[in-house]
């Protein structure tokens, strides 16, 4: 059998002191990445309810943290706009850009305030806004419309290897990384943060769902390719690691 150490190299932490005598991108004096890709020009716009104006997501933190499990199965009710724009701020939303706009402190914590994901939403079924592919904008709280939704549950589900409930829920969170932007500080141990910055977010996701009688199931199993195609991203530069398909559930 293969041995695994190679593989289990990544969970282990000796590059820290390896890391400490390099000379990075952020120790050369190289400016930081941008905080979000921007938005393609002439791209529709969609403003979301502002953070300070959500009154979804109220149920206590104890009990959705009983409720909370994976969910693959949801009712045909929509989100709400608000609700939608409530589990976005909870899983990336900007409380305040920091260090001269070289980092965002926010909802989840993210090493050295790097935040590398982006944000992509299947859109199905949500109140009020057309079926699409849109990626969320933090800095701006807004959704940016990049593709019509014709077709594109049947995309998802193929990129998510057969799920289908990746497009038999309300909506699918697509997140995509963009690994400078965390190289850029932290170099050779950027990808092992990555991983661990991914779990942060969607645990969120989960959370913040329960509370809205809804309900998640995270999805690691995709196919590398046909997901980046979905998003349009190039696979290496900027490449999906992670999926997660929300909708309401019976009960919630």
């Amino acid at each position: 059998m293969e041995s695994m150490d190679s593989y289990r190299a990544l969970l282990k932490s000796e590059r820290w002191t390896e890391w400490e005598g390099l000379e990075t991108d952020q120790r050369q004096g190289a400016p930081a990445p941008p905080l979000e890709k921007p938005c393609p020009a002439g791209a529709t716009l969609v403003d979301l309810v502002p953070p300070g104006e959500l009154t979804s997501g109220t149920m206590p933190l104890i009990e959705a943290i009983r409720k909370r499990r994976s969910r693959r199965q949801f009712t045909d009710e929509p989100l709400t706009l608000e609700e939608l724009s409530f589990l976005l701020w909870a899983t990336q939303g900007v409380r305040e850009v920091a260090q001269g706009g070289a980092s965002t402190r926010r909802t989840v914590p993210s090493a050295g305030g790097r935040h590398p994901f982006e944000t992509y939403i299947a859109v199905y079924n949500v109140a009020g806004l057309a079926p699409g592919l849109y990626r969320y904008l933090p800095l701006e709280h807004r959704l940016c419309l990049l593709q019509a939704g014709e077709g594109l549950a049947e995309r998802v589900i193929a990129g998510c290897r057969g799920q289908r409930f990746a497009g038999r829920c309300a909506a699918t969170f697509i997140w995509t990384v963009l690994p400078y932007r965390a190289e850029w500080r932290y170099s050779i141990i950027a990808h092992k943060m990555i991983a661990q910055d991914a779990g942060h977010l969607c645990q969120n996701l989960y959370l913040a769902s329960e509370a809205i009688g809804a309900g998640t199931c995270a999805i690691g199993a995709y196919d590398q390719a046909t997901m980046d195609a979905v998003v349009g991203v190039d696979g290496r530069d900027e490449c999906t690691i992670y999926a997660a398909p929300v909708g309401k559930v019976k009960g919630g």
